[in-house]
């Protein structure tokens, strides 16, 4: 290519920028109009609510099916996803809770749904994310549900039986663990590894084959683990990449997961309902009688309906010994003719039901 063909191609790139510019700040604009117009229409005492989930996973579809390349779909999205969440902080700054401290899969994967604009506050404990979106401290909380190798997190879902929260959206988080060690470490003398338990379950084989004889010391999280390893010299830390960035640690080995599609689910809990989309899946919690076949009839309505179910799990119920509660996730809206007949029928069998939400897949 020659100067002047590379000089005209700069030229057209600036050209672009400008206009790329332009229409972000008209956006941007039309987003302080958007305020302005739902404060002016509120009754008194009413608070308006500026975040829109379902219209937001619209937006992000619109974007993907209408991408024409050379970039990705999922690339492009979250170009969008980060001008919507700046745009909207113009509206107002939403606060969103999550599983901390800083540095966890949980804060990456409230950033991958809500964006970088948002005002995070990381939680000790998964139940203290709870307590902060039902306390109106924040505007949502963002919790692990479900890891694809381990299976659920399971103060997750006993904390929906504490507390009653609104499912309003959810994540998948594709999971890279990485042994990382501070500047001070030395490498030839690690005698433990820290992390949290789901990591170090995650990343067994691998340890078993390179640090047989090494200490493993499962610690509150990930992002904890590298915390620790930046002080210490004879210690290493299987975290993730914002964990490695945030404290300053160096890889010495990456991708260390045993298996190569590991990933975990997050649910992004709040108090506001989520309109059907189109494309919805409702979470439930049913606790039926204790007798044969109770797990039979529950699903039977299911099937003979033709209702995906895309997870069933069982926890010990609150109300007495060797009793159980099921969690469901299924395709489908609790607002659809179909599934509000369903769950109807589920009703009149079961001891409790209660409908956790209905909000839209996971498009990112």
């Amino acid at each position: 290519m020659s100067e002047h063909e590379l000089k005209a191609l700069r030229v057209r790139i600036d050209s672009l920028d400008e206009k790329i510019l332009e229409l972000i700040s008209d956006r941007a604009r039309c987003a302080q109009e958007v305020a302005r117009v739902k404060t002016a229409t509120l009754a008194e005492g009413e608070q308006p609510v500026f975040y829109r989930p379902e219209r937001e996973a619209a937006v992000l579809k619109r974007v993907m099916e209408r991408n024409r390349g050379p970039l990705g779909n999922e690339e492009m999205a979250r170009l969008f996803r980060e001008i919507m969440s700046s745009c909207l902080a113009l509206e107002e700054p939403l606060k969103v809770a999550y599983l901390g401290p800083e540095g966890t899969f949980t804060q990456a994967a409230a950033m991958k749904h809500f964006g970088h604009a948002v005002i995070s506050r990381p939680m000790a404990a998964i139940d203290e994310v709870f307590r902060e979106v039902a306390a109106g401290a924040v505007n949502f909380g963002v919790v692990p549900v479900e890891n694809s190798t381990e299976g659920a997190v399971s103060h997750t879902l006993d904390s929906f039986l504490e507390h009653d929260m609104v499912i309003c959206g959810e994540v998948e988080l594709r999971i890279h663990h990485h042994l990382l060690v501070g500047e001070n470490t030395k490498t030839d003398s690690i005698t433990r590894i820290y992390s949290h338990a789901q990591s170090l379950a995650q990343c067994r084989k691998w340890l078993d084959a390179h640090y047989p004889n090494v200490e493993r010391i499962a610690v509150s999280s990930n992002a904890e683990a590298a915390k620790r390893v930046k002080g210490e010299w004879n210690s290493a830390a299987i975290a993730g990449e914002m964990a490695a960035s945030l404290y300053g640690l160096t890889h010495l080995a990456e991708k260390i997961e045993d298996r190569p599609d590991n990933a975990t689910r997050f649910l992004m809990i709040g108090n506001q309902e989520v309109p059907p989309t189109g494309d919805d899946k409702t979470s439930i919690i049913v606790s039926m009688s204790n007798k044969p076949g109770a797990l039979h009839e529950l699903l039977v309505p299911f099937h003979e309906n033709g209702i995906d179910l895309t997870r069933i799990e069982t926890r010990p119920s609150r109300s007495g010994k060797w009793t159980y509660v099921f969690f469901i996730d299924f395709v489908g809206h609790h607002r659809d003719p179909l599934i509000k007949a369903v769950l109807e029928s589920i009703s009149q069998e079961a001891v409790g039901l209660k409908v956790l939400g209905s909000y839209p897949k996971a498009v990112l």
